[in-house]
């Protein structure tokens, strides 16, 4: 079976749920699933129950840098770095392992601000193994990454509680 691209993308809740949810069916049928994480703090409640999850290896960044929008010229120097040597990580257990899914979380971001070196991953993406599943997620998708997707889907915020003042809470948005 030939693996396709999917981009999740959108200001809405929900992307990187969705990608997960896609780890779980995908598991669930016997593939083999690496969920990798970009510029999040690795604090996400939902990263200890994949870990559970046979046929699933979750890797996260050692290094995390805040919002990647508000970084100083130095700051994104030294993320570009960190998370260009993470993504070559990434790619190279898809390259010596089988998996059947990817997910690249929060990639896009990690594309838009230039903190990943974007040549690598077009590449990737043009020569991928025929039959990887790969999932990115994040906003705002550049042209050249919606080129390669087979799909995108768009979550939409019409209403959150952070614009009222409310927090992310533990188990529900982290």
């Amino acid at each position: 079976m030939r693996g396709l691209v999917h981009i999740y993308s959108g200001d809405g809740k929900g992307k990187t749920t969705a990608s997960i949810g896609l780890c779980i069916r995908c598991a669930g049928s016997g593939g083999n699933v690496l969920f990798s994480q970009f510029v999040k703090n690795n604090q996400s409640s939902e990263l200890n129950i994949l870990k559970q999850i046979p046929n699933t290896q979750v890797i996260t960044c050692d290094k995390t840098f805040g919002f990647i929008s508000r970084l100083s010229e130095v700051e994104r120097f030294e993320a570009k770095k960190v998370y260009s040597d993470y993504l070559e990580y990434v790619l190279e257990q898809v390259r010596t392992k089988n998996f059947r899914m990817l997910v690249l979380d929060e990639i896009i971001g990690a594309y838009n601000y230039e903190v990943i070196d974007r040549q690598t991953l077009i590449d990737f993406l043009k020569n991928k193994p025929e039959s990887l599943e790969v999932i990115m997620t994040g906003r705002n998708p550049s042209l050249e990454l919606i080129e390669l997707a087979d799909y995108i889907s768009e979550v939409k915020k019409v209403k959150h509680p952070f614009d009222h003042g409310v927090s992310a809470r533990i188990g529900i948005e982290k």
